[in-house]
């Protein structure tokens, strides 16, 4: 079973830099797109970015040009390097993991979204 674990996020002043990180477990990850999702509370959960398992990365209009989205397959992880952040980026960080044509969370039935990490923003 896929396991995804996010950690990193922090309170950081606006302008600052954060980066996150997100290890899999429970499967091979070199074959899977891994995505980055955020929640404000009382908000819609959003996409970040999105890496396929060939490294193409895609980025939210929001992320582009501040957000890196990239991959270690040999370290099964994923992380989002978060620069020039703004109280707008606070929020609960999650990743997610597609296996084939599914997303391991982000469908009707999915796995639990988890704890994420918390990133906050403010001076």
């Amino acid at each position: 079973q896929v396991k995804l674990v996010e950690s990193g996020g922090a309170l950081v002043q606006p302008g600052g830099s954060l980066k996150l990180s997100c290890v899999a477990s429970g499967t091979i990850f070199s074959v899977l797109d891994m995505a980055w999702h955020r929640q404000v509370p009382g908000k819609q959960r959003e996409l970040v970015a999105h890496i396929t398992s060939g490294g193409k990365p895609t980025y939210a209009d929001f992320a582009k040009g501040r957000f890196t989205i990239s991959r270690d397959n040999g370290a099964k992880t994923v992380y989002l390097q978060m620069n020039n952040l703004s109280p707008e980026d606070t929020a609960v960080y999650y990743c997610d993991a597609k296996y084939g044509s599914a997303w391991l969370k982000n469908r009707d039935g999915g796995a639990p979204w988890g704890q994420g990490t918390q990133v906050t923003v403010s001076s």
